[in-house]
């Protein structure tokens, strides 16, 4: 595997294309069933179709320059969703993708558990890092690694002051760590050059460290060059409850919002949150009036500088990081860089279906954009 993104031998698409395409749908809501064309049209542009396979203009103004009767997109590639941006025919499907976004919510992973002689929780992972190609948008195959074979990580949940242990055995083809945000000996930070350093391919090392500090964090690999280690999959959650607890949510969940690297430049051609973009349009997000609603939000965005979380409809407490049990504010808005994270609560006093998106319009029409569906309680 060369680390190249696939589409059955087609051009990939790039972010300039993606956004033109996105644009043109957008501003057509009667496209809403248009759907890709067979994968053998000569115009059928990275596995997305293109109306009679011709080449679609778009312009300046983001409208389409087809001829009546005939709409295109500047990429012919983006659908929409009554009046959204989408993909034709909608998201891929999980079975299909390799990806579960709805199932990564709730999939909190405690770990094999025991108990030390001193008292204390012991909680055990194995963690394997595998190359492995994803469908993360209709015909278009990123060759990934991954943590566990999926993208995101299992997202790894403990209480503050247990003891950990993360073996970690390398089955890809390249070397790689795992880096934990918290606080350790410096051997387990996941580091190349300190400690076990590198692990290479076929090679394991365990990792040993206390869960402290509590709140919501993050692990990534930290091999050099660090882009596109992260870029291509490898990262997750990794929760630290308080050893007192927080109070109870009725429906607590996580969101890693991440970006994939299509073309091979500087930049990402599509965004999602816990993997797939466009997923939770199709999927809606479901949640109950009135109950407490928490989500760990991650940001682990490669090659853009910040990325953003904003809830239609609603605002929402915010615990920076999730290391304090005070919210810092009440906003609908947040942002984080690369790293950053923090707990998101909320209630939804009205049902109906609320947007959540990135407050980056880009990103949002790239994928990272979806609904909570609230069932009236």
């Amino acid at each position: 595997m060369d680390g190249t993104p696939k589409t059955e031998g087609k051009t990939m698409p790039t972010r300039r294309a993606m956004l033109a395409g996105a644009a043109a749908f957008a501003a057509a809501p009667a496209l809403a069933g248009w759907a890709p064309l067979d994968s053998k049209d000569p115009g059928h542009h990275a596995g997305h179709g293109t109306v009679s396979g011709q080449a679609a203009k778009t312009s300046t103004d983001g409208s389409s320059a087809a001829g009546a009767g005939s709409p295109r997109t500047g990429a012919g590639h983006m659908a929409n969703h009554a009046g959204h941006a989408g993909f034709a025919g909608g998201s891929v499907p999980p079975e299909r993708a390799g990806i579960d976004p709805t199932a990564i919510l709730h999939d909190f992973d405690r770990g094999k558990t025991s108990t030390l002689p001193d008292g204390r929780t012991l909680r055990e992972w194995d963690i394997v890092a595998v190359d492995m190609d994803f469908e993360i948008a209709p015909g278009v195959t990123f060759p990934g690694w991954s943590y566990n074979g999926r993208i995101p990580g299992p997202t790894l949940w403990a209480q503050e002051g247990d003891a950990l242990r993360i073996h970690f055995t390398n089955a890809g083809a390249h070397p790689h760590t795992i880096h934990f945000h918290g606080i350790h000996r410096a051997e387990m930070d996941g580091t190349p050059g300190i400690g076990a350093g590198s692990i290479a391919p076929g090679q394991s090392f365990t990792y040993e460290f206390d869960a402290t500090p509590f709140g919501t964090h993050l692990y990534h690999c930290h091999q050099s060059p660090l882009a596109p280690h992260i870029a291509k999959g490898l990262y997750g959650g990794f929760i630290i409850e308080p050893k007192e607890g927080r109070p109870k949510a009725d429906n607590e969940m996580v969101m890693v919002m991440n970006g994939y690297n299509t073309d091979g430049g500087d930049d990402n051609e599509f965004y999602s949150v816990n993997g797939l973009p466009f997923h939770f349009m199709d999927f809606p997000v479901q949640v109950k009036q009135n109950e407490l609603v928490r989500i760990h939000l991650i940001n682990v965005l490669e090659y853009d500088p910040i990325n953003s979380f904003h809830v239609h409809g609603n605002f929402f407490h915010y615990y920076p990081t999730g290391t304090m049990l005070t919210p810092s504010e009440f906003t609908d808005t947040i942002s984080q860089v690369q790293g950053q994270r923090g707990i998101v609560e909320l209630r939804f006093p009205y049902p109906g279906k609320y947007m959540f998106h990135a407050h980056k319009t880009e990103f949002a029409e790239l994928g990272w954009m979806g609904f909570f569906e609230v069932g009236a309680s």
